[in-house]
């Protein structure tokens, strides 16, 4: 995990909405924002005018200000960066959830829609998207929330994840926690099945070189060579992390940029590199 959300490695030409951006085999671009700073009011208004009738109801539902804030920001960043994929204004896409509650684009009408995941936390939001894969997953963590380390992992965990853990200095427990929690948050996003996947049945592996592995156990049916994962920090307090399966001997590319909803198209995409 020695890279950063910010780190710089390859950019793609600049972007227009609506121009029908791809993504290559193996490529998953994040668009993310660190939110709480954004208070434009004319931005915040052009936000609340995309939500839909029910989305307006939801936002209005959260007893917190930052909560509705989180919510709408989100909102508009995923209907925002959807539109650099289609010729589709922000405003008119129209979204569903899954058997277990993942969302997915269900209009308007188009022969292939983009595939999309969210993840937002205090601080943070991020928007995966891919035109070429159909299953991928993000997570974002704030790792200054208060949270057990030791005992969630040793209940919900994998045996080897907890006992690779309870092995590290204890200075280095909440570091180890938030980066197994985020990395299996983007697995189990990415399969779209929620917590019906039991978080004990699937490890990940750091300490076994530069790359990312993850096994299963034989219960979950998975193959581990067709998937790929990357860890990062997106910030001093934010952990990242971005999974998918790209199919037995691909990289995952992953191209980022900071982008605020509505605002200026960023110039580029910029690569954090091709993880195996």
């Amino acid at each position: 995990m020695n890279l950063s959300l910010h780190d710089t490695i390859e950019r793609l030409p600049g972007l227009v909405p609506g121009r029908g951006m791809t993504t290559g085999p193996g490529e998953v671009h994040i668009w993310y924002v660190f939110y709480d700073d954004l208070c434009d009011p004319g931005l915040l208004a052009a936000y609340r005018a995309l939500l839909t009738e029910t989305e307006r109801d939801r936002h209005q539902r959260f007893v917190f200000e930052r909560h509705r804030h989180q919510y709408l920001v989100t909102r508009a960043l995923q209907r925002a960066v959807l539109s650099f994929y289609a010729p589709v204004e922000p405003g008119d896409w129209r979204f569903a959830a899954g058997e277990y509650g993942k969302p997915d684009v269900c209009g308007p009408p188009a022969p292939v829609w983009p595939r999309f995941n969210l993840s937002n936390t205090d601080g943070l939001i991020a928007c995966a998207v891919s035109t070429t894969l159909d299953e991928l997953g993000v997570d974002v963590e704030d790792t200054t929330r208060k949270t057990e380390t030791v005992d969630i992992a040793d209940h919900f965990f994998s045996p080897f994840e907890a006992a690779a853990l309870r092995a590290l200095p204890a200075s280095r427990h909440r570091e180890r926690f938030f980066s197994y929690w985020t990395l299996k948050e983007s697995y189990i996003k990415a399969r779209g099945m929620g917590l019906s996947l039991p978080l004990d049945q699937f490890s990940f592996h750091l300490d076994d070189g530069p790359d990312i592995a993850i096994s299963f156990d034989p219960r979950l049916g998975d193959d581990p060579a067709q998937w790929r994962f990357v860890l990062l920090r997106a910030s001093d307090r934010h952990f990242f992390a971005a999974g998918a399966r790209v199919g037995q001997g691909v990289d995952l590319l992953l191209r980022q940029t900071h982008y605020i909803p509505l605002s200026d198209p960023p110039s580029s995409l910029a690569g954090s590199g091709r993880k195996r």
